[in-house]
């Protein structure tokens, strides 16, 4: 296991576009909310977003612990590392895989992690370098898989299932992004992306629906400004969304055994 660190939950997608920092962010704001101590690893390395949406300045840098770690930052009660913290946020990473999996490596094992009930990994999109070294080296406890009731989202969310099917990973749950749009003129309401695809998918890998959340703005702008829904509205419906499903994690992970990491496996 990770230092410090009791469960590691991933929380992926097969495909960028889709929401997966901010349901990241937010349902490790809603398990920090229901009393657990809470950290996210912004795995993201070409295009890191966490530091933003947790309101941290830019230039923020980490304090360094003793020989060669590194204490994360802390925002809105929860401990955060993101390579946002390490490099100029408006240059290029300009890097091939293996400095990519070793920047990965490096803020994972290099972070002092203060006795967390839960860490979420913020995972990049697909099933490249990244995911690789997370099932090679990690051990990993879980992972939730956010997708949208789209047809193309489905299919690419399907491949990560797959991924963590074939390292040993349970997946904890789907949840369904953008699952209903709400016009804030008029009321009309209507499921732009389509109906059911959470459900569909769930019940073909024989995992659950952790939650359904609309598409509205004020879930994105919140983020833009470094104050998810869980803290500007802890009283909405979009957060009691967050709570039910970090309460589900929760479950999912006392009802795992702790040992249990991935291992790599391949189909004859």
């Amino acid at each position: 296991m990770i230092e410090g660190v009791k469960h590691i939950v991933a929380v992926a997608s097969g495909k960028g576009g889709v929401g997966k920092s901010t349901v990241t962010v937010n349902l490790a704001l809603a398990m920090a909310a229901e009393g657990y101590r809470v950290g996210i690893l912004d795995a993201d390395i070409h295009g890191p977003s966490q530091a933003q949406m947790l309101g941290v300045a830019e230039g923020s840098r980490p304090q360094q612990e003793g020989a060669n770690k590194f204490r994360p930052i802390e925002a809105h009660g929860i401990q955060a590392m993101s390579m946002a913290f390490m490099v100029d946020t408006r240059e290029p990473m300009v890097w091939r895989g293996p400095m990519i999996a070793g920047a990965f490596q490096q803020l994972l094992n290099q972070t002092a992690w203060q006795n967390l009930d839960v860490l979420f990994i913020d995972m990049p999109p697909g099933t490249g370098d990244i995911q690789l070294t997370l099932a090679q080296q990690v051990p990993v406890n879980g992972a939730v898989i956010v997708t949208t009731p789209q047809d193309i989202a489905l299919l690419d969310a399907r491949k990560g299932i797959e991924m963590f099917r074939k390292v040993h990973v349970p997946v904890l749950g789907v949840v369904e992004n953008m699952s209903l749009h709400v016009c804030s003129n008029c009321g009309h309401s209507e499921p732009v992306f389509g109906e059911g695809g959470g459900e569909r998918i769930a019940a073909e890998y024989e995992t659950n629906v952790l939650g359904r959340l609309p598409l509205t703005m004020s879930i994105r702008e919140q983020v833009d400004g470094g104050r998810p829904t869980v803290v500007a509205e802890p009283e909405s419906e979009v957060t009691a969304t967050f709570r039910s499903m970090a309460r589900q994690v929760a479950e999912a992970l006392k009802a795992k055994p702790d040992e249990a990491g991935p291992s790599i496996s391949f189909s004859e």
